[in-house]
């Protein structure tokens, strides 16, 4: 592991950044398919040795060769295309337009099903052990479990408000919702759900509008877009630790090593910050930078 690849949404390319130099190593330009004049890239998932990107503007999924560092094929998918994971030989992407989860067949290229969800789902998150999918749906205020091998079964849980992102936790026994409380002053939160009960254990105020989630064991760091902060949680004793000034309206957020890296919606760079003796660094990276992955 040892590059980042990040969603520039407004200037259609993928930034493959050197993370040991860090340094922009490439721009991935994503095409434009039929009569769509931007791409928008937005969610980011690995495939092998491909990425796929979910692409807002021209509703489509793009893979791309990361061994050649060029997009190979594009697929229309529906409107509005926000996140994306993938199991087997199926990607899984979520519509915002059409609240609604679309199964595409990678190996025959075509589209198998499409799943209603809640309202403007934005993030999507997948827990392999049990094979469960994880959608936040910002309008309805919800989050949505939908099981792989039977897709009739679905569960619509109520969380707090406009939640931006829910992932499982490492150990796949409970979820982390961003409950982001876009639009309001007050402070966002995190809450924690069991999957035994489905019930919210706890719920931690973090900075205002956190956007974005990673989570390790004992971890959970936040991007707080309204603030320009990260708060770094203990998820085991639901507290908010620490909460750092980065700047700018930070997005999406990774941690690697030592560092967490920060995608700035506002100044367009990625930040490296790190946590161990709070230096901060940063590069230009693309307009709007979202999501992103590190292989």
């Amino acid at each position: 592991m040892n590059s980042l690849y990040i969603c520039s949404t407004s200037s259609d390319f993928v930034a493959k950044v050197d993370l040991i130099d860090f340094k922009l190593k490439n721009k991935i330009y994503l095409k434009a398919r039929d009569f769509s004049y931007k791409i928008g890239p937005h969610g980011i998932c690995n495939r092998n040795d491909k990425i796929i990107t979910a692409n807002n503007y021209a509703n489509s999924i793009s893979i791309i060769d990361i061994k050649t560092d060029t997009e190979e094929e594009s697929y229309y998918i529906g409107a509005h295309c926000n996140d994306i994971v993938t199991l087997d030989n199926k990607a899984y992407i979520i519509c915002s337009d059409s609240n609604s989860l679309i199964v595409f067949d990678l190996k025959y290229k075509k589209i198998l099903e499409q799943i209603p969800c809640g309202n403007l789902p934005h993030s999507i998150c997948l827990n392999l052990k049990r094979r469960i999918l994880l959608v936040s749906n910002m309008q309805s205020n919800s989050v949505t479990l939908i099981d792989c091998d039977d897709t009739s079964n679905i569960k619509n849980i109520k969380v707090g408000s406009y939640p931006t992102k829910a992932i499982f936790t490492v150990d796949g026994e409970h979820i982390i919702v961003c409950e982001s409380n876009l639009g309001s002053e007050s402070r966002g939160s995190i809450s924690v759900l069991s999957l035994k009960n489905y019930k919210i254990i706890n719920r931690i105020v973090v900075g205002n509008s956190p956007l974005d989630i990673y989570c390790n064991s004992r971890y959970c760091f936040t991007s707080n877009f309204g603030d320009g902060t990260v708060s770094i949680v203990d998820i085991n004793n639901y507290k908010e630790c620490k909460n750092i000034i980065v700047g700018g309206m930070p997005a999406g957020i990774l941690k690697y090593d030592r560092h967490l890296y920060i995608g700035d919606n506002y100044n367009n760079i990625l930040i490296k910050f790190n946590i161990e003796n709070n230096k901060k660094e940063f590069i230009p990276i693309g307009n709007e930078p979202t999501g992103m992955i590190i292989r």
